[in-house]
């Protein structure tokens, strides 16, 4: 039984809804990010949780979350996970950045496509490492720190192979050592920030051929995965997506 969530309610019934299906052992998903009806990535999100929640026999509901209203955590503090969705630059990066440190503090299972991988970099750049000017360099071209930068070779529209870390949650995911995902994006992590970046509990979980960052987790977290590339679309196939079937198995625990 699926019972996704309507747009247009008010904050205040959102919250009591989501606490009412809580109670009745209803998984609540968070889609953080600026809905728009024409991005491919958002016509398939809803497929691939419907499709997850299915094959594991669960009960579910999603709600999409403009940015403009994550001015406090009491917006996403009933959802069973959150995840930040593609289509960036956001209406409010603040917005999509305190959701994210939100769910990376509070231990809620996390996952970023995207748009999502770009801000989860941001935040923990920000909120771990204190680096308090780490910036995106689509929204601050000038940024003397911009952890976020174009890609050397664009990837919109494209499809390539990533390569899963050993004993990464992603390979657990996808129970194969790599996977050939799309991408709809310009902009992946400073290769010069790359190595204090990832050199805590924050660390890649997938590449490209050529070596390049696609995915990163966070070890000291239940359920901390963000991917550049969009595996939500695999849903358009009629496919299981096996990151969403375990973000939402993360979402039950």
């Amino acid at each position: 039984m699926f019972f996704p969530i309507r747009l247009g309610r008010t904050n205040a019934a959102l919250s009591v809804l989501f606490e009412s299906l809580a109670m009745n052992n209803v998984i609540s998903v968070g889609l953080v990010g600026d809905y728009d009806q024409t991005v491919p990535a958002h016509q398939a999100i809803p497929l691939a949780l419907q499709q997850s929640a299915s094959g594991l026999g669960i009960n579910l509901a999603f709600g999409w979350v403009p940015t403009n209203e994550v001015t406090s955590t009491k917006r996403i503090s009933s959802f069973s996970g959150l995840w930040c969705v593609p289509a960036s630059p956001y209406r409010n990066m603040d917005g999509a950045l305190l959701a994210i440190q939100f769910a990376r503090e509070k231990h809620i299972p996390f996952l970023g496509t995207c748009g999502g991988f770009q801000h989860a970099v941001i935040e923990y750049a920000r909120n771990v490492l204190g680096w308090k000017d780490a910036e995106h360099a689509e929204t601050s071209p000038d940024a003397l720190r911009a952890v976020i930068t174009p890609l050397e070779c664009s990837l919109v529209e494209t499809r390539g192979t990533v390569r899963f870390s050993a004993n990464s949650r992603i390979a657990s995911a996808y129970q194969a050592p790599e996977a050939v995902e799309g991408y709809r994006c310009k902009y992946g992590l400073n290769p010069a920030f790359r190595s204090e970046l990832l050199a805590g509990p924050l660390c890649a979980s997938a590449v490209d051929e050529n070596g390049d960052v696609r995915s990163i987790e966070l070890t000291s977290h239940p359920f901390f995965i963000a991917a550049l590339f969009q595996p939500e679309r695999g849903a358009f196939a009629g496919k299981e997506v096996p990151l969403v079937t375990a973000f939402l198995h993360a979402c039950i625990a």
